[in-house]
């Protein structure tokens, strides 16, 4: 005894994939550019640097939060 399909389930799976193939081409991708070690190693540079630079800009607008919110605490110390 073998089990089978039905043959409704096959007919499926083959029109979803062959939509995906067809929304994929149509979305205008650029085609894949292999790239050397060396421009990987760039562009992971250029991206730690990004993110250090948003990084930092968070650390001195918390620093500035602190510091206000010391303030208040010595202003309500005081009272």
């Amino acid at each position: 005894m073998t089990a089978q399909k039905p043959a409704g389930q096959g007919a499926s799976t083959t029109r979803s994939s062959t939509a995906t193939t067809v929304t994929t081409s149509t979305t205008g991708r650029k085609p894949w550019k292999k790239k050397t070690p060396v421009e990987v190693v760039l562009d992971q540079i250029n991206r730690l640097k990004d993110d250090v630079a948003k990084k930092e800009e968070e650390f001195k607008q918390a620093k500035r939060q602190l510091e206000k919110l010391e303030a208040a605490r010595k202003v309500l110390e005081t009272t």
